[in-house]
This record gives structure tokens, C-alpha cells and sequence, in this order.
């Protein structure tokens, strides 16, 4: 997706679970992406890492496997692929404190002109939902294919 450097992953049966791993100087780190339903056509994405001891998924973890943008180009590529699928979904993304969010809109705004053409995106700014704009802080991101209709209802 993107023609950007990703991880190899696979989904499991309901299209909504997906893994790879991170290669790095912290060794094979399995990571986890997971779409979950919030609303009638809204999927919250949450992505960790798989702690094997406990088969719980950390999304607070910080790996330091000098991977950042081959994990963000697989996000990416997951997100396609299950928006490709899902043609009616929105996704709903926010980090679990604000330097995650910043990571994930730094990588949007890093690739603004990629995703432009395929996915409407909308930034969440006190409260209120606007269309995203490079530059300003946001505290949340809605996505959705262009050729998908729905209507912002979450709050």
C-alpha cells in the first residue's frame, strides 16, 4: 500500500485481528492490530504488543526496535486492506497519551499526499469534529474511503 516498507501480516478468521513482527535490536516483537466495533459503521483501532506470557495485548509498551516507520507503513497497509473489505468503515484512531497520537499524525501528515486520494480523514479539536489540516493538533482521527457515506455520530 503506498509503495512504503511493511511488515508481512496475517488476520484471523473475522478480518478484524491482525499480527506481524517487529524486527529490531530488541529481537521478534509480535505485534497486534485489532478493529473494534463502536458504532454502526465506527471501528476503534488498537495495535500492541502480544506479551507471549499472558496472550495480552500492550498498548502502552515501548519496543525501541528502531522499526517506526516499516510498523507505521504496516498499520497503514492493514488499514487499507481492511477499509478495502469494510468499504462502509470508519476508523477511529487515538494513541493512548499524546505522544502516540502525535506519532500517528505525524504519519499522516508525513504521507497527507497518499492517503488524500483514497481516504477522507477528519480531525478531533475540542470536541469537534473538522475536516483534517496538515499542521494543527488534533486529539483523535476518524478515516474512511472516499466512496464510503456515513455520518459523524460518535461523540
Amino acid at each position: 500500500m503506498f509503495g512504503l516498507e511493511k511488515y508481512s501480516y496475517t488476520s484471523d478468521k473475522t478480518l478484524r485481528v491482525y499480527s506481524f513482527i517487529s524486527n529490531g535490536p530488541s529481537g521478534p516483537i509480535r505485534k497486534i492490530a485489532k478493529f473494534t466495533k463502536i458504532g454502526q459503521s465506527i471501528f476503534n483501532f488498537g495495535f500492541g504488543d502480544l506479551n507471549p506470557m499472558t496472550n495480552d495485548i500492550s498498548d502502552t509498551s515501548i519496543s525501541n526496535n528502531q522499526d517506526t516507520d516499516v510498523v507505521m507503513g504496516t498499520l497503514g497497509s492493514i488499514i487499507y486492506d481492511f477499509t478495502n473489505l469494510f468499504l462502509d468503515a470508519a476508523i477511529f484512531i487515538q494513541g493512548t497519551n499524546r505522544a502516540r497520537t502525535r506519532l500517528y499524525q505525524m504519519n499522516i501528515n508525513k504521507h497527507w499526499e497518499r492517503i488524500l486520494p483514497i481516504f477522507e480523514v477528519f480531525g478531533l479539536k475540542e470536541d469537534q469534529w473538522e475536516p483534517f489540516k496538515k499542521g494543527v493538533n488534533y486529539d483523535a482521527f476518524l478515516g474512511r474511503r472516499k466512496s464510503a457515506s456515513f455520518v459523524i455520530g460518535i461523540q
